[in-house]
Order: structure tokens, then sequence, then C-alpha cells
């Protein structure tokens, strides 16, 4: 992990390396996109037999599995059952309340000329739920929940296990989360299936959830074909901390990020040099101790930064480009300026992994800086809002809206165009003789 002023930023982010998708990765997820459309199911069990732990002949999980995967969990984990719970009714709650934001109305812009919204979810949404070194849980209610409070049809969609099944949590927290289909199909073969619709797997207008770079691939190779959340890659913290922040908390958060994946991201901006000193000293003493550090370890390697900034305005031109997916402020208040972040948590007790899991707020957040332009998964990404237009000829506003309709269908060289207008503008004189 290095430690830097802020004066030596700008010259470490021209140079940080940047997570980038091979021509081999994408080469492969083509052949296993052309393979799904061609081939349907059988191409799907084929990719099964090649990458997943088991290739299952029924690709639908029949739902008294589902069923009695959830009452396994309430009856031999009874805690991580209430927990989920909990976090299922934080996640509907604020999911139902961002939905109520999304209203259908309609205005008259001018006399006679009456616009609208109409709100209308997607028809049907898939959820991916990755099974690799650990099941995410947390990323089925994340993904279930606000699709349904959206009113979108769901089902979910994992990699099977060497019995042919998904992970057994996987399916209780979608049988929790209210999804009665889950369907034992992982990778890119997954994303392809959903997007095309096979013999057992329903084709889908909407795809959610993270993954590996294969999934990440195929989720932007069909984009167009199927919407999709967003293309994930590794995840990231970024810790703005004030004179008075604890180290401790500083070090303990960068290694719940760190400990994610080799290529996650942990950074934190700090006043001073002593307070730089203690978190990475609170980082190596913890490191120490936990039984599990190899990954968080080789993570901030790679890209452990810890940076001493001078001003408030250093600080917030520093974390506006990074745009982290988090963006932790320990023990100093929000910071006018701040505008490039997936997700914000303020305040030393806001701790990031309540928003990963049980606060309510969605966890699927924007990575590699794409904060810059985009938010986190949330209900109004099952969610279409179209407009409307109508018309009453009576008001004197028709007229004028329409002759300037005209007027710019003509500079723009599309004559039918102008003729569509012509044509209401001569049938309302008719009207008016």
């Amino acid at each position: 992990m290095q430690i830097i002023d802020s004066s030596e930023f700008d010259a470490y982010w021209n140079n940080a390396a940047r997570p980038s998708n091979s021509a081999d990765t994408e080469n492969m997820v083509r052949v296993i996109i052309d393979e799904v459309r061609k081939d349907g199911d059988a191409a799907v069990r084929r990719f099964a037999a090649k990458f997943d732990k088991s290739s299952p002949e029924k690709l639908e999980v029949p739902k008294n599995i589902i069923i009695d995967a959830l009452r396994y969990l309430r009856r031999n984990e009874p805690e991580l059952a209430a927990s989920l719970d909990l976090a299922a009714e934080h996640i509907r709650y604020f999911a139902e309340q961002q939905k109520k934001q999304f209203i259908d109305f309609e205005c008259e812009v001018a006399e006679g000329v009456f616009a609208g919204q109409k709100v209308i979810p997607v028809q049907r949404a898939a959820v991916y739920a990755p099974a690799g070194r650990f099941p995410l849980i947390s990323s089925v209610l994340m993904g279930v929940i606000p699709a349904l409070a959206a009113g979108a049809e769901v089902f979910v969609v994992s990699p099977p296990l060497e019995n042919g099944l998904p992970d057994t949590r996987i399916m209780a927290a979608a049988a929790l989360a209210g999804s009665s289909r889950v369907f034992a199909v992982g990778g890119a073969q997954a994303v392809a299936a959903m997007a095309f619709g096979t013999e057992s797997l329903p084709k889908v207008d909407m795809i959610a959830g993270p993954g590996n770079k294969y999934v990440a691939t195929a989720k932007r190779l069909l984009f167009g074909e199927v919407g999709v959340d967003f293309i994930a890659g590794p995840t990231d913290v970024l810790i703005i901390a004030g004179a008075n922040a604890n180290p401790d908390f500083i070090a303990v958060d960068m290694l719940a990020q760190a400990e994610h994946d080799p290529d996650a991201r942990a950074r934190a901006l700090v006043p001073n040099r002593r307070i730089a000193d203690a978190a990475a000293w609170a980082v190596e003493r913890r490191l120490a101790a936990e039984p599990a550090t190899e990954t968080a370890r080789d993570s901030l390697d790679a890209g452990g930064l810890i940076i001493t900034y001078h001003s408030i305005d250093d600080a917030v031109r520093i974390a506006n480009i990074i745009a982290p997916e988090h963006l932790e402020l320990q023990s100093i208040g929000f910071l006018p300026g701040l505008v490039n972040f997936g997700a914000l948590f303020m305040g030393s007790d806001a701790a990031e992994v309540l928003g990963d899991y049980s606060a309510g707020p969605n966890h699927t957040l924007p990575t590699s800086g794409s904060a810059r332009f985009s938010g986190g998964l949330s209900v109004r990404h099952f969610l279409k809002t179209v407009t409307t237009l109508r018309c009453n000829p009576l008001g004197k506003g028709y007229a004028e809206t329409v002759k300037a309709a005209e007027v710019i269908a003509c500079a723009e060289g599309l004559t039918a165009h102008a003729e569509s207008a012509v044509l209401r503008l001569s049938s309302l004189a008719h009207q008016n003789l």
C-alpha cells in the first residue's frame, strides 16, 4: 500500500493501470453468444459442462426445491434467515419509496397541447447471482426486490454446483425476496440465454446483477438486444477522513473492500501524515491478525492508496476524479462539490457494510469511475418512462406548435414530416370555416 501527497496524485492517477477485458475474453464470449443464439439449451449445457461444476439436464429448478431451500435455511441457519428477513424488509421499503418518485403526469405546454409521462415496468427481468468464491446472497435481494417493487416479473439465474443446483442459500434468498423461479445456469451462456430466450429460459427485457469478467463482457456485447443495469468492474472505496477520524475505522473499511478481490481498490484521503501512518499501521496489524488475508493483501499491494490532502477543495477535486463506487465521509460533514460517487456514506457510523447488506439502499453500484455518469441499481432500472402527447386543435397554442414543426421539418429537408404538419393546419383551417 502506498502513501502519497495530493501533489503527487495526478501523476499517480495518470499512470495507474485500468481494468480491461482481454481480446481472448471477448473472443470466447462472442463464441458462447453465437452458439447459444443458434443452439439454445444444448449450447448452454455444453458450456456448463466446460466451465461450471455440473451440467444439469433440467435448467429450471423445481419450485418445491426452492421452497425447501428457504425452509432449510430457516431451520438450520435461523440467525442468517432472520438477518436476511430484516435486510429484505429495509430494501423493500426503500425500493417502494423510490417507486413513488416516478409518477405519471400530464401538463399543458401550450393551450391545446398536452404533454405527459407514463411510468411502465419492464415485463420480465432476470437477476444474475454469482457463486464463485463466495455466493452473493445479498445480491439476490438487491436485484429481485427492486424489480418486484417496480412491477416486473423477475427470476434468478445462478451457476449450478456439483449437485446440478445453485447454492442453497442463493435459492433460499430468491424465495425470501419473492421470486419463485430459479435457473441453474452460469457465466456468459446465462446472459446469452436470458437475452435470446431458449427452450428452458424465457427471454427477458432487463438483466441485473454482478458477475465475473465473462458475465460483464456478455452484458456489454448484448446491450441493445437486452437491457442491462451496467457493466461492473472491480469494486472500490474512497474514504475521506477528517482530523478527528479513527484510524482503525479507516483501516477496517479499507480491508472490507480489499477482501473482495485482488483487483478491488481501497483508497483514503486523510488530512495529514500522522493519520496516514496510523491508518497504514492499523491495516498491517489487522492483516496480521486476520485468518484469510491473502486476497486483501494482494489488493492492497496492487492498488491500496492513502493520500494526504492540504485543503477540503483538494480532497473534493481528487474524489471527483476517482469517482468511487463507495464514498465514505469519516469524522467530516458533507462536502459541497462532491458529485461523482455511486453511494455516499455520511459519518463514521454509516459504515459501508450496512449499505452492502442491510440498511436498504442498493449495493449494486457503478464501478471503474462510471459514477461520473451513472448511479446504482434501483427501481428505475426496471421502469420505462414513456411520453404521451394529446392535442386540442381549438387551443390557440396548437396552430403555433404545428407551424413550428413544419418550419423545422423544412429546415431539415424532411418533406413528409412537413406535409404531415401542413395537413393538420389545413384540417384546422377547414374546421374554422
